[in-house]
């Protein structure tokens, strides 16, 4: 009875193990010769085992057929099929093995019989009994699953983590001191879409001023020069950049 049990259970390792890798397999190609057999194709052989194969649900190819780019580029994304034959007398015996590109074999037949006296009937019989072991077999082509490829990272010899080191602080820019001149006259602000525009007293646009969303913040434009217009400590400063200098300018202006 341990043996029984023993045999079983190596049965059992052996179809799980067969299933498992045929799974990882979709396309499979078969030969154009049997060795048992002296021509290519003889008895329509290796067309019926593509064409079970195919049933079975691989994607099965004569080796003189256009293959897949992926399986032309790369033998090894296929299995090979193979029949050989150990016929008697009066007895038809075949067996169906699939290797990988390493010759390996992947799944192994029983071997199918078959008693007819007719070649052709009998070894078309044996192979389809042959045949009933990968049938019986569950099969579903499952892709490969890419592995990302990590380094292992270095663990430190203490557990206790070394304090960062303190960021360097950042010193905020010296205020630039502007040059302050003083007003030359009285400039008199006139409303503009936009903001307004300030005359002298001859009368000349001096300056145009546009709103921003601060109160009593303008900026300026005056020909190719751009500044701000804005009030501080009640009085008008009208700042913008000469030479790379900043030019503070005091303004008298009614509105």
């Amino acid at each position: 009875m341990k043996a029984i049990a023993l045999s079983i259970c190596i049965l059992l390792t052996a179809s799980a193990y067969s299933q498992n890798t045929l799974n990882n397999y979709k396309y499979i190609i078969v030969p154009e010769k049997f060795g048992f057999l002296k021509q290519d194709n003889l008895y329509g052989m290796n067309t019926l085992t593509k064409l079970l194969l195919k049933e079975k649900g691989f994607e099965a190819f004569l080796n003189n057929e256009g293959l897949p780019p992926e399986v032309a580029a790369n033998k090894c994304n296929a299995l090979f099929a193979d029949v050989t034959s150990s016929s008697g007398v009066f007895v038809t015996k075949l067996t169906l093995t699939l290797k990988d590109c390493q010759g390996n074999i992947i799944f192994k037949s029983k071997e199918g019989k078959s008693r007819e006296k007719e070649f052709q009937t009998a070894y078309d019989m044996a192979l389809r009994d042959a045949y009933t072991s990968l049938e019986a077999l569950p099969y579903k082509y499952e892709a490969p699953v890419a592995v990302l490829q990590t380094q292992p990272t270095a663990v430190p010899a203490s557990t206790t983590p070394a304090p960062a080191p303190a960021p360097a602080p950042v010193q905020a820019p010296a205020p630039t001191t502007p040059s302050v001149t003083e007003s030359t006259g009285v400039l008199y602000a006139q409303a503009t879409p936009n903001g307004f525009q300030l005359i002298d007293t001859t009368p000349k646009k001096v300056l145009t001023l546009l709103k921003t969303s601060m109160q009593d913040y303008f900026i300026s434009v005056d020909g190719n020069i751009n500044g701000v217009v804005f009030k501080k400590n009640e009085e008008w400063l009208y700042e913008y950049y000469k030479d790379n200098k900043l030019v503070s300018q005091k303004l008298q202006i009614k509105f």
